[in-house]
């Protein structure tokens, strides 16, 4: 299925980030749906999925993610939508571990002499390639940056529906965990908060888009 290229670019336009969401536009459950099904559909490394997507639509828990992420002030509290992105913790994603079994058996349905032959890959790649394993942060961090892919199509998705958006980074890493662990959303021996997102409608004008020019961002070696 082909899309009309202009279709595209003009979703691309249109998407910001939004400061001011209407608290009573709300987004259809089949749009969310898609929102959602867009970052569970998307790629990862070696196909392992390292997220978890949290849609908190609790008041008692936006009102603790208003209060204690910064970056979140007022979006929580006024969006449709409000989804904290969770990565894996490296230490759950060794080679030949429990969840690398689960994931290449399970959920790949790899065949047995496949799965050796990755834990091979894997496990070089964990030590050799991109030394994961040289600190349980360097580990964490690329299980985060899988959840950045979702976060993206998860975003894009929403502006071809003409829906607002709001990628937030804006808290307090451990704080944050600590609080939301504690009302029992994940384990913090598994998974950590990686990124949030706003969903709606807005309720401001749309600033027009700044970027640096192609010439600046785009080298062709040919």
């Amino acid at each position: 299925m082909r899309i009309d290229p202009q279709t595209i670019l003009a979703a691309h336009r249109r998407r910001y980030a939004c400061k001011q969401y209407d608290p009573a536009k709300k987004i259809s459950d089949d749009d969310f749906a898609v929102i959602l099904e867009t970052g569970r559909l998307s790629p990862s490394s070696f196909g392992f999925e390292p997220w978890r997507f949290l849609v908190i639509q609790n008041p008692k828990i936006r009102s603790l993610i208003h209060d204690n992420a910064w970056g979140a002030k007022g979006k929580a509290a006024d969006c449709s939508h409000f989804v904290v992105i969770l990565n894996r913790k490296g230490s759950t994603m060794n080679a030949g571990g429990e969840y690398f079994e689960h994931s290449m058996r399970e959920i790949q349905q790899r065949p047995p002499e496949v799965v050796d032959r990755y834990t091979g890959f894997f496990a070089d790649f964990i030590a050799k390639d991109f030394r994961l394993n040289e600190s349980g942060r360097a580990f964490d961090d690329w299980t985060a940056r899988q959840c950045y892919i979702a976060l993206a199509n998860m975003l894009t998705a929403a502006a071809m529906l003409d829906i607002d958006s709001t990628p937030i980074e804006g808290f307090d890493a451990a704080g944050l965990n600590r609080l939301l662990a504690a009302e029992g959303l994940f384990d913090p021996q598994e998974f950590s908060v990686c990124v949030m997102a706003a969903f709606g409608y807005r309720a401001e004008e749309i600033r027009p888009k700044t970027r640096q020019d192609a010439q600046t961002v785009i080298r062709w070696v040919k």
